[in-house]
């Protein structure tokens, strides 16, 4: 992970500006039709921050947080709130949030370390509370790009939700990369129910 963090840190700038201003207003939209304006949500590996920007905009709390440094910095400079340093590993808020985006986020966890991280997300969510998550779709696991990467297929996905209980499907679907020149890389997109 901390190899992960360090590209992120020595990247900031760049991967900010070229992810702040990407369209993903379909995929947000469906999110919070999910939810009630004025919920708290927390933006868990929030990035660029744009995201958190977009549901600030439309009436909810949020939490965001990063464990980048720099992205945390420039995060926070581009919503207009605080952006918290923190690690997937270090969520320890109980019954606080109502959703949780972890877009293309706790995919940079390994495998065992995404289902420890999957009961603290639970129980960071009030009852009955909702994740949107994404992966990139297939079943490498390992290092690319100088980060580490694991990714899903439908079937790996029923199997960590087996083996950790605590979240079912509401939605399921595969999209293609929105950035452009990335069309060809597909995502596995999932919105977990709170079981």
């Amino acid at each position: 992970m901390t190899k992960t963090i360090d590209y992120y840190n020595q990247n900031a700038l760049e991967f900010a500006e070229a992810t702040k201003n990407v369209e993903f207003y379909i995929i947000q939209k469906k999110f919070l039709e999910k939810l009630f304006r004025g919920c708290r949500i927390l933006d868990f590996g929030c990035g660029s921050g744009r995201d958190t920007k977009y549901f600030l905009a439309r009436g909810f709390q949020v939490d965001a947080v990063d464990g980048s440094e720099q992205m945390c910095q420039l995060a926070g400079e581009y919503t207009g709130i605080p952006v918290r340093r923190m690690l997937f590993q270090e969520l320890s808020a109980e019954n606080v949030y109502d959703g949780i985006w972890a877009c293309s986020s706790v995919l940079h966890l390994p495998y065992g370390e995404l289902k420890d991280v999957m009961l603290k997300m639970s129980r960071a969510l009030k009852n009955n509370g909702i994740v949107y998550t994404s992966f990139k779709y297939g079943t490498f696991e390992g290092e690319r790009n100088g980060r580490y990467f694991t990714d899903m297929t439908e079937e790996k996905m029923e199997k960590l939700l087996q083996e950790t209980s605590v979240f079912r499907t509401e939605e399921l679907w595969i999209s293609k990369d929105v950035r452009p020149g990335r069309e060809d890389e597909k995502w596995l997109n999932i919105i977990w129910r709170k079981n």
